[in-house]
């Protein structure tokens, strides 16, 4: 399968979109006003210590504090080299009101909750990533092969002699990596450490000490490993800084990165514009004729299975058992386009037979193995019901893209024409019996005013009758569907 990343610059944003066998997979957004803070390092000041929640605010200079939580909480030596674990049951003996500490971003800002830190620094190198208060060697899981991984170990071991300078984690990149390599990422990562202990020392608490690379950069960092066969941009400052970065730190690197000239924009290619328009839909279609709902709140995201129009051919238990299954796969593609995290329950179709039930979860699980975010798929519950969570660093696509309807405010409906209207009879008679007046003016929307004069003519009526004065009606363009005033005259 050929995987492509296509970068798109624009003035005030930057968009990459991960593309795998011509469909979009993942979409990563950066823009000038809003860029990524994971992974940037700060230098935060301790602004409150919550012993209930085992936890502590940290100011690092960003519209909300940051949450720090005991966990996450190093213990560094005199020298800010080695650091252990804590295994204390109290954070004041850790930190306390007006601590200066160096903190890393873990997650972004989400919703209302401030970022998430931790003081286990990690810095990544296109082969390793170092962990100045960490200590051993580590391979990542998805380089399988034993004798590769003694390989890399026994070369970092002969590089790292001494451990007071920290630990490392060698990356899927490392996989058939020379000595040499290795040895100039170890090189790099002392340096760009050196370079962090110098910049804290004359940063001031509630500053940026170190920024991650932009999203261009980070992107072939983080992806060229996973077998990515060409990468288009179409901007050529961009292109030529990427393959000065690709020169640099992966001289060895097959992937081929091109400038985009044609004509035609960047992103009309695979329908990718497409693509991201149907991500922020509440429904998903399936090839069979069912279809998904997605619902994201705050606390969860529900994801609804329907068969829709597919009827199958055999009987029902047949045609439920294949909508679930293409729903499945469907499920875990929509997970990373819309970058869903959290809780998620899916409510697939109830299947009678236990086989299939199985077969449905293995094949969930087996479209989720390609995700890079950690999933967890629990089994299913008493209730029919499959909950699962997906680990959520960044927002969400509907969240970065979007704002709460401000007609609505988010609730997604509003009150229907006849409730407004008696909610303004109401009001009309609170406003008569306690205040004098000629008349009584009513502004509302042109549905509401359209509703009082046809359906509820006869009851505005008798209400003027009631009151004792004329009530006067008039259309507000720009009132929202249920807003509406009564203005004594």
């Amino acid at each position: 399968m050929t995987t492509e990343i296509l970068i798109n610059v624009a003035p005030r944003e930057t968009r990459a979109a991960l593309v795998e066998g011509g469909v979009l997979a993942e979409l990563f957004i950066e823009r000038a006003s809003r860029r990524s803070i994971v992974s940037n390092i700060f230098k935060g000041k301790v602004q409150r210590v919550l012993p209930g929640m085992q936890a502590a605010f940290i100011e690092i200079g960003l519209e909300r504090t940051a949450f720090l939580h005991v966990n996450d909480i190093a213990l560094a030596r005199p020298d800010d080299t080695i650091v252990s674990a804590p295994a204390v049951d109290d954070i004041r003996r850790l930190v306390t009101e007006g601590d200066e500490i160096l903190v890393q971003v873990v997650k972004e800002p989400i919703g209302t909750k401030g970022a998430r830190l931790t003081t286990f620094v990690a810095l990544p190198s296109r082969l390793l990533v170092f962990m100045p208060r960490g200590e051993g060697i580590g391979v990542s899981t998805r380089i399988d092969d034993e004798l590769e991984r003694s390989r890399l170990k026994s070369i970092m071991a002969e590089l790292t002699p001494r451990r007071p300078e920290g630990g490392y984690i060698l990356r899927t990149a490392a996989s058939g990596a020379s000595a040499e390599a290795l040895r100039a990422d170890v090189l790099y990562l002392g340096r760009l450490w050196e370079h962090v202990r110098e910049s804290t020392a004359r940063t001031a608490a509630g500053n940026l000490v170190h920024e991650d690379l932009a999203l261009p950069l980070r992107m072939l960092r983080d992806e060229l490993s996973r077998g990515v066969d060409r990468v288009l941009v179409d901007n050529p400052t961009t292109h030529a800084e990427l393959r000065e970065f690709a020169r640099t730190f992966m001289p060895h690197s097959p992937t081929r990165i091109d400038l985009y000239t044609n004509g035609r924009p960047l992103f009309d290619l695979h329908a990718i514009e497409q693509d991201v328009d149907r991500a922020l839909d509440r429904q998903v279609t399936l090839k069979s004729g069912g279809y998904l709902i997605v619902d994201q709140t705050e606390a969860l995201t529900t994801i609804d299975v329907n068969t829709g129009g597919f009827v199958g051919h055999r009987n029902l238990e047949d045609t439920i058992f294949r909508t679930n299954l293409e729903a499945a796969v469907s499920i875990a593609r929509q997970l990373r386009l819309r970058n869903l995290g959290g809780i998620i329950i899916i409510d697939f179709i109830d299947m009678i037979d236990a086989a299939h039930r199985e077969q449905v979860l293995a094949a969930l699980e087996g479209a989720l193995a390609a995700d890079r975010a950690q999933c967890h798929v629990s089994s299913v519950s008493p209730l029919g019901l499959v909950e699962m969570t997906r680990k959520r660093t960044r927002e969400s696509l509907e969240h970065l893209l979007c704002q709460a309807c401000p007609t609505c405010e988010g609730r997604g409906f509003v009150r229907t024409s006849e409730t407004v209207a008696n909610e303004i009879f109401r009001e009309v008679v609170r406003q008569s019996r306690q205040f004098a007046s000629k008349e009584l003016l009513i502004l509302a929307h042109q549905d509401v005013i359209d509703r009082l004069l046809d359906e509820d003519s006869a009851p505005l009526a008798e209400l003027e009758g009631q009151v004792g004065r004329p009530i006067r009606l008039q259309a507000e363009a720009l009132y929202g569907f249920d807003q509406y005033d009564v203005v004594l005259v």
